[in-house]
C-alpha cells in the first residue's frame, strides 16, 4: 500500500510537521501565484481535508477486536484508547488529522489573506469574491470546530481547559510555535467564521451541485451541529428549522423506496447510491484518504452485536439500515456505506491511495439535531412528530409503525417507572436511533464524549478494558512533532 503524500500549491509550514532540508528544498517561486478570482476559488478546493474522522470508530463501544484481519499498530494502540505516534502521511491516525486538517486551513487562510488585493472589476466579481470568502471562512471554522472536539475537551460555557491553536494567518517563518487557546476561546473564534461565512456564503458560484463545496445546505447543518455542542439549544433549532424548513422529509432518504431496495443487491450501486450527489439527503461530501472502507482491515463491529442492535425496536420491524452489509474478518460486519475507492499511483501501478466519499453532513444528522434540541427544550410532540418521520423510512415488515410514548415506555421496560421521565425516554431511544444511523460513519465518538459514556473494549482471548466517563483519554493527544516543535502542551493523561 502506498503511502498518501499532499501536494502542496503553496509555500507553507503547518505547525511544522517538515524536516528542516524538505523545507529549505521547496523553491517559493514554484508556487501558484494567486493573482484573480477563479485561482483564489480553485485553491480552496484544498481547503476541504482529505482526512476522515471514521477512524475514531475503532474507539467506540461499536467496534471489536476482530480476527482475520490485517491490524496495524497505530489500530491496536487506537483500540486500547493509547496515545498514537505515528508520521503525519499514515492515513486513519490522530496525526494524520491533525496534519491534513491544518494543511487544508492553510488553504482557506491563503486564500483569505490576498482576497483584497484581487482585481474586481465587475458587481459579479464583488458578488464572487465574498462567496469566495464565504467558502473560505466556513472551511477554517469547519477544520478547527473537528480539531478541538478530538484534541480538546467537550464545549463547556465555563471551560477553560486547553484547546488548539485557532490559525488565521498564513504561515511565513519557520519552526513557528503556536499557542493552545482554551476551548470556549476556540469555539467563539468558530463561531465569528461560521457566521461571517453563512452571511456572505452565494452557492451560484459553484458548478454543478455543488455538493463538494460548503453550499447553503451544508452550512446551515454545520451551524445546526456547532450550537448544538455548544449547548445553545434555541440557535440550534433555528439553523435546523432553517434548513429542514415544512418538508424535512425531503432531506430523509428512504430506505423503503424502491430505489434502495433495488440497490441492496449491487455492492457498487447501494453506496454510490448512498453518498451520491444526487441524494437530496447528502448536504456535504468530500473525498476522504481511508482504509474505513476496507473489510480486510482493523476492526468490525460484532456480528452478533450487530443483529441485536438493528433488531431492537418498539415494533418488532424489520431495519432497512441493517443490510446490506460485508463480512469483516472471522467475526464482524460491516455496513456496505462506502464505495471501496483507490488511485493507482500511475496507470500502470499497483500501489496507490485508498478512498472513500464522506458524507459530512446529511439531511439526518440535521433532523436528529433538532430532535435532540427540542427534548431538552421540552418540546416533545415535535420530537416525536420528527422520530415519526424518521421511523417511516426505517422500518418495514409490520402493519403499525406509530411510535409512542406508551410505546417507548414498554419498548424500555418502564411502564411503571415514574422516575424515568418522558424527556429521559426520548433521549434514551435518540441514542439508540443516532447509534444505528451513523454507525461506522465517524459520529458515535463525539456522542460518546458529549454524553459522557462508557466504553468496555474486549482484546480478542486475553480480556477486557474500559474507558470511564472522565477518562482523559476521551481527548486525544497533540502530535509529538506538534509539541516538539510547535511548541505545544500535551494533554494530561
Amino acid at each position: 500500500m502506498g503511502n498518501y503524500k499532499t501536494y502542496r500549491y503553496i509555500w507553507v509550514v503547518v505547525l511544522v510537521f517538515a524536516g528542516c532540508n524538505d523545507f529549505l528544498d521547496v523553491n517559493p517561486d514554484n508556487r501558484v501565484e494567486l493573482n484573480d478570482l477563479d485561482k483564489a476559488q480553485q485553491l480552496l478546493t484544498n481547503a476541504y481535508s482529505v482526512a476522515s474522522p471514521t477512524f475514531t470508530d475503532w474507539m467506540t463501544d461499536d467496534f471489536t477486536y476482530t480476527f482475520g484481519t490485517t491490524i496495524r499498530p497505530a489500530h491496536a494502540q487506537m483500540y486500547a484508547w493509547e496515545d498514537v505516534n505515528t508520521s503525519p502521511d499514515e492515513q486513519d491516525t490522530p496525526d494524520y488529522f491533525w496534519y491534513e486538517t491544518y494543511a487544508a486551513i492553510a488553504h482557506a487562510n491563503e486564500v483569505l489573506a490576498v482576497l483584497d488585493e484581487l482585481p474586481v472589476d465587475s458587481d459579479e466579481d464583488q458578488a464572487k469574491k465574498l462567496a469566495v470568502e464565504a467558502e473560505a471562512l466556513l472551511t477554517r471554522a469547519y477544520g478547527h470546530f473537528m480539531l478541538v472536539n478530538m484534541f480538546g475537551e467537550h464545549y463547556e460555557t465555563s471551560t477553560s481547559a486547553l484547546g488548539i491553536p485557532y490559525v488565521t494567518k498564513p504561515e511565513t517563518t519557520f519552526l513557528a510555535e503556536y499557542e493552545r487557546l482554551s476551548v470556549s476561546r476556540v469555539y467563539s473564534r468558530i463561531e465569528d467564521d461560521l457566521v461571517e461565512g453563512l452571511e456572505k456564503l452565494d452557492d451560484s458560484f459553484y458548478s454543478n451541485s455543488g455538493k463538494y463545496h460548503f453550499n447553503q445546505n451544508a452550512a446551515l447543518a454545520f451551524a445546526s451541529r456547532f450550537y448544538l455542542y455548544k449547548g445553545d439549544r434555541i440557535r440550534s433549532l433555528q439553523y435546523s428549522n432553517q434548513l429542514l424548513g415544512d418538508n424535512p422529509q425531503a432531506y430523509i432518504r428512504d430506505f423503503n423506496s424502491t430505489e434502495y431496495q433495488a440497490a441492496k443487491s449491487s455492492i457498487d450501486g447501494y453506496p454510490q447510491l448512498y453518498s451520491g450527489v444526487d441524494e437530496p439527503a447528502n448536504l456535504l461530501l468530500m473525498r476522504k484518504i481511508s482504509l474505513m472502507q476496507r473489510t480486510d482491515f482493523a476492526f468490525g463491529i460484532e456480528e452478533n452485536y450487530y443483529g441485536q442492535l438493528f433488531a431492537s425496536n418498539p415494533f418488532g420491524a424489520t431495519d432497512e439500515r441493517e443490510n446490506p452489509a460485508f463480512v469483516k474478518g472471522l467475526n464482524a460486519l460491516f455496513p456496505l456505506r462506502y464505495e471501496s475507492l483507490f488511485e493507482r499511483s500511475s496507470l500502470n501501478s499497483n500501489t496507490g491511495t485508498p478512498y472513500h466519499i464522506g458524507v459530512m453532513f446529511r439531511g439526518e444528522e440535521v433532523l436528529f439535531n433538532r430532535i435532540e434540541a427540542n427534548i431538552y427544550s421540552g418540546n416533545l410532540t415535535d420530537a416525536l412528530a420528527d422520530f415519526q418521520l424518521l421511523t417511516d423510512r426505517r422500518y418495514s415488515g409490520v402493519a403499525d409503525l406509530t411510535l409512542t410514548l406508551d410505546r417507548l415506555r414498554t419498548f424500555f421496560g418502564a411502564d411503571n417507572e415514574p422516575s424515568f421521565t418522558n424527556q429521559l425516554i426520548l433521549l434514551n431511544y435518540l441514542l439508540i436511533e443516532r447509534r444505528k444511523e451513523f454507525i461506522a460513519q465517524g459520529m458515535r465518538w463525539f456522542d460518546i464524549k458529549r454524553f459522557g459514556m462508557e466504553v468496555t473494549h474486549q482484546y480478542g482471548d486475553s480480556g477486557s478494558a474500559t474507558l470511564t466517563a472522565d477518562d482523559p483519554r476521551k481527548i486525544l493527544q497533540i502530535p509529538q512533532s506538534a509539541q516538539d516543535v510547535g511548541g505545544l502542551e500535551a494533554n494530561p493523561r
